[in-house]
């Protein structure tokens, strides 16, 4: 199976190739990508490089196109697309369906991908998507269990990717309005979930405010770490209890199901993470390139590799192992 690596960085793309990814996949600095925050992502120039980099050491690059186009900006997505192809990337990943009929009608040599973002989550879309827009992979979201993968493949040519290890997200992907209620700025269109410019800490009485937008998102001790205010992750009070009402800070790990996901037939194992630091990144890759490599040969899969990575060294199997509907 594939890894695809994440790289929010140029110097990430370089050590996340060099630690062993198949794929990287990465965004221009601008709203067109969903992870739109200061000091990641690549200019045009950074990306050109950035694909010979990993051409020229026989990894792939992808772009993440994937926030929804604005009304009256919609040129700003379509010179996305268009630089993509001029920058030579292997593919664009897309999320939204004009734009997806855009790229499908003047860049038709460039390959597609259907982003996470647009939520296909049954046979059905994704054969929409092939026929319609000549989609070759789509990301599935991260509400699926393993056998459902597998009754998606058995349907359909489309290749599949899902995630393997990083964050989750509590919304069907694409359709979160947490962050925009609180900020005014989306991740779907704005690329920035709770982004770190309507951050705030306030001393409040001897404890430490974490606000986003104006609300208080953690309230811990004067000699506790604040966590960083994350609206879905956040400690709230709802009558009588007060804990994480809409998601534990815990991180995804499937390594331990990476031989089910082959059987289901799965083209591609995605890493999310293009905030994280290249030495994440690297270790990251390394540990699943080996455990991708002992299933294919056949030998034990490698264990516990990346519990300190993990968010709060807490992980879960999320929906892979779905005990609730």
């Amino acid at each position: 199976m594939e890894i695809v690596c994440p790289a929010g960085t140029p110097a990430s793309l370089r050590a996340a190739v060099k630690a062993g990814a198949h794929t990287v996949y990465c965004g221009f600095a601008d709203e067109t990508n969903a992870r739109n925050f200061p000091g990641l992502n690549f200019d045009r120039d950074e990306m050109r490089e950035g694909v010979k980099f990993a051409h020229d050491h026989g990894a792939k690059v992808l772009v993440a196109i994937n926030t929804y186009p604005r009304a009256g900006a919609e040129a700003i997505w379509h010179r996305a697309v268009a630089d993509a192809e001029k920058c030579g990337v292997d593919a664009v990943i897309l999320a939204d369906l004009g734009l997806l009929a855009y790229a499908a009608k003047h860049h038709p040599g460039l390959r597609r991908h259907l982003s996470v973002q647009a939520a296909a989550a049954n046979a059905d879309m994704l054969n929409f998507y092939a026929s319609e827009f000549g989609v070759k992979r789509v990301v599935l979201p991260r509400v699926l269990s393993v056998p459902e993968i597998a009754a998606i493949n058995a349907e359909t040519e489309v290749e599949t990717e899902v995630f393997v290890f990083g964050g989750l997200c509590v919304m069907a992907e694409g359709r979160c309005s947490l962050s925009s209620y609180a900020t005014g700025l989306s991740p779907n269109m704005n690329g920035v979930c709770s982004p770190a410019s309507h951050v705030e800490y306030h001393d409040d009485h001897g404890a430490l405010s974490a606000k986003l937008g104006g609300f208080t998102i953690h309230k811990v001790g004067a000699d506790e770490p604040a966590p960083y205010p994350t609206l879905c992750k956040g400690c709230f009070s709802a009558g009588d209890a007060t804990g994480h009402l809409f998601e534990d800070p815990v991180s995804l790990n499937a390594e331990k199901l990476i031989p089910q996901l082959a059987k289901a037939g799965v083209t591609a194992l995605k890493i999310e993470g293009r905030q994280r630091s290249r030495s994440y990144v690297a270790q990251v890759v390394r540990n699943f390139r080996a455990a991708v490599e002992a299933q294919a040969a056949g030998r034990p899969m490698p264990e516990g590799m990346l519990a300190q990575l993990t968010e709060g060294q807490a992980a879960t199997a999320g929906a892979y192992k779905k005990t609730w509907r």
